[in-house]
């Protein structure tokens, strides 16, 4: 196999085009020439420390805040999921009651297991031809306000990794109606309000807390990310407790550094960089909305920095338009879906991954349209997922485990999908990526779960979360 290192670089030589993050698109280079081993210290004199910054960090932390709107702001080198993980810890105690849209990160669902919580699940909207979560509705949001009135946070996803975008402010205006915060894991969109062609972020929306990852749509080092704290309804030195004591008590100067300099750029160089990128990413989409079988598609709050290319009416799953974009072209995709597969682009794009992407399509568009539909492969839809049905928590599922270990009395079971419509799951099951969940401990096997998770098996997707291919493990019954 050889050392990784050196695959690295001998990737980074080939002619493999990158519409997946990190946003820098291994093309800009915002640290100088030096190599990572030159500049890579620990806290020493003059440096500051994240965990007690005072000088030079609080300073670049302080300057992020101002460039993203927020009122404070704190770095974050293990990723968006640190993020959300003390976010959610830190508005909430022990066996509170949550909202939470369905669609949320992993992330999202590890918290409310570590911190014992009761979730109540918000259903997004659902794209029936793309078979496609879309937005969460405000509406929604206050009919499980008032039919809940225990909850004590939102957490919602904006936009999606499909750059589905909600009402944030409206969603914001109903929780807030009720003193209730809301985090907002607007981890893709990092680049929003740095262009009028891109919404506004969800700091200049009203919401309490809002975690971006900077790596995923902006030039900056996988894994770094920030933190915002808006307002007065959080409890802002609980969340900082949670960032303190979930980040690593040794944080990489590089990753530091990459988040300064991506905020450095933000603040002096945003014209520069935004403007050419944008008006090759509106002429590339205009490209694709010219294709005749393979269609680029958006719903009506999104974010044109994604693109969403379904080949369902060339006959093409999602998996197979990667493989043949990867294969033939390479070109890589971000993510395969069931129907569609998904291009990331950034300031870091390049005319010619521009030119590459849209010639490609456009020659597979052309060969799978001369096949006809007589040679289409039926694949059918996924089924939409029904609104859960939790029967415990997962931290009490992780209780009932430790139980049967100590006792020796095992009431668990693996089952294949098939047969295990009825029965509570002890396991997660989720697509990575994106990481959304279709099952979570201690909620219910439903007959359109176990069919979604056949039909992407089938397909030749992953299903990740899982002990053995084709079982969950369950609660017996009895």
């Amino acid at each position: 196999m050889g050392c990784l290192y050196n695959r690295l670089r001998e990737y980074s030589r080939s002619d493999y085009y990158g519409f997946h993050m990190p946003g820098h698109k291994r093309q800009l280079n915002m640290l100088g020439s030096e190599p990572a081993y030159a500049i890579d210290i620990t806290e020493i004199e003059g440096f500051d420390d994240l965990h007690h910054a005072e000088g030079l960090l609080k300073s670049a932390q302080e300057r992020a805040a101002k460039v993203y709107h927020g009122e404070e702001t704190h770095f974050l080198i293990n990723g968006s999921s640190v993020g959300i993980l003390s976010a959610v810890a830190g508005v909430t105690k022990r066996g509170d009651t949550v909202l939470v849209a369905r669609n949320c990160h992993k992330s999202v669902y590890h918290a409310i297991e570590m911190n014992g919580l009761n979730p109540v699940y918000l259903a997004p909207g659902f794209h029936a031809s793309m078979q496609m979560n879309t937005e969460v509705f405000a509406e929604d949001v206050k009919a499980a306000l008032k039919a809940n009135p225990k909850i004590r946070a939102v957490v919602i996803v904006s936009p999606t990794y499909e750059g589905v975008i909600s009402d944030v402010e409206a969603i914001v205006g109903a929780a807030h109606e009720k003193g209730i915060p809301v985090i907002v894991d607007e981890a893709h969109g990092a680049h929003f309000g740095f262009h009028p062609y891109f919404p506004e972020n969800s700091n200049k929306k009203g919401a309490d807390i809002v975690i971006h990852s900077l790596h995923k749509t902006l030039p900056s080092l996988t894994q770094t990310a920030l933190l915002h704290i808006n307002g007065n309804l959080v409890r802002r030195e609980k969340v900082r407790r949670f960032i303190h004591m979930l980040q690593s008590s040794s944080p990489s100067y590089i990753l530091m550094a990459s988040i300064d300099s991506c905020i450095e750029m933000l603040e002096n160089r945003r014209q520069e960089l935004f403007e050419p990128y944008v008006r090759s990413l509106q002429a590339l989409r205009e490209e694709l909305q010219a294709l005749k079988g393979l269609k680029l598609v958006w719903t009506d709050r999104y974010d044109p920095s994604k693109l969403v290319i379904s080949g369902e009416d060339v006959g093409l799953t999602g998996k197979m338009l990667y493989r043949i974009l990867l294969e033939k072209y390479h070109l890589q995709m971000e993510m395969a879906a069931g129907k569609y597969v998904l291009a990331m682009t950034t300031v870091g794009d390049t005319q010619e991954g521009f030119r590459r992407l849209s010639c490609a399509l456009s020659e597979i568009d052309e060969e799978n349209r001369r096949r006809g539909r007589e040679s289409f492969q039926k694949t059918g839809n996924i089924p939409c997922l029904p609104a859960p049905d939790v029967v415990y928590n997962s931290s009490e599922i992780e209780e009932m485990l430790e139980h049967f270990h100590e006792t020796g009395v095992n009431r668990v079971e693996a089952r294949l999908w098939r047969d295990s419509v009825g029965y509570v799951s002890v396991e997660y099951a989720y697509l990575y990526p994106p990481g959304i969940p279709l099952i979570v401990p201690g909620e219910r096997v439903s007959q359109e779960a176990a069919d979604m998770l056949q039909w992407y098996y089938e397909m030749g997707f992953s299903i990740e979360g899982l002990k053995r291919d084709s079982y969950i493990e369950v609660l017996a019954h009895g």
